[in-house]
């Protein structure tokens, strides 16, 4: 298996740096504008911008600085921090794929990967529900775009992300990517009540467990493919519609509230 694993560099208030926005910054390097840069790498001058403000955020000190004067007039280059952080990126990304090949052997015939596995370990999320699967749509609007992942054989989710975080994770079908859902936003019906909704994403399984608290309950469903769904509602509405384990249940979520994040 040729393994190609993707580095991004990441804070609690920016968006990741991986290989694309590296690319971006080498061609600022060479091409000495940020103009130049954009055309370089196929993307508007806006982007290209908002992309290295993003970078600046990230790190807390400038990657890019003008240059003044020179024969065309001054210019953007790579400050020292810029050029430390390419070569990092191109380091960390050879040790990754060294480490994969040397994984990837030992887990021939155990039906798990090296991606899947550092995925798994260093993924950290709040969201209570994090489901992989495989993109399999990508559906285009003006603004918005709808993404549908398979994260079982039975189960597909729809999310609703901007056309631009499509582009910035690099989305297309086939993709590996993973859906985050804060159980809060995962509504609970008893399965013959939900057969009519607005709702994008209505999804079946059966009641695997339920903990109640003083106030909430958390009900985690069965979806099938070995994948679970879990809501917290309120205790009052636990009772109302009376779910206990082994009771069918539909799962009904907006497809705005699904986060997308890819490896």
């Amino acid at each position: 298996m040729s393994v190609q694993p993707q580095v991004s560099f990441s804070g609690p208030h920016a968006s990741p740096i991986g290989a694309e926005r590296i690319r971006l910054l080498e061609a600022v390097g060479r091409e000495g504008s940020i103009s130049g840069a954009a055309r370089s790498v196929g993307i508007t001058y806006k982007a290209a911008w908002d992309a290295i403000d993003a970078m600046n955020n990230l790190f807390g000190r400038p990657l890019v600085e003008a240059q003044a004067g020179g024969k065309r007039g001054g210019g953007t280059a790579l400050t020292p921090d810029g050029v430390r952080l390419v070569a990092t990126f191109h380091r960390l990304q050879s040790e990754m794929v060294r480490a994969f090949q040397v994984l990837e052997p030992e887990l021939n015939g155990t039906g798990l990967s090296a991606a899947s596995l550092m995925w798994g370990f260093f993924m950290r999320t709040s969201a209570r529900n994090a489901l992989r699967g495989t993109v399999t749509a990508i559906t285009d609007g003006a603004v918005n775009a709808e993404v549908t992942l398979a994260v079982s054989d039975q189960t597909a989710i729809v999310a609703i992300i901007t056309r631009d975080s499509v582009r910035d994770l690099g989305l297309f079908p086939g993709r590996a990517a993973t859906a985050l859902i804060k159980a809060p936003f995962v509504i609970l019906a008893p399965a013959d009540e939900a057969k009519r909704t607005s709702m994008r994403n209505r999804i079946e399984g059966v009641v695997a467990r339920r903990e109640d608290g003083a106030v909430n309950s958390e009900i985690t469903l069965d979806i099938g493919g070995g994948k679970t769904l879990t809501a917290i509602i309120t205790l009052r509405s636990a009772d109302d519609i009376g779910l206990k384990a082994g009771d069918p249940a539909c799962a009904l979520i907006d497809a705005s509230h699904i986060i997308l994040a890819v490896d």
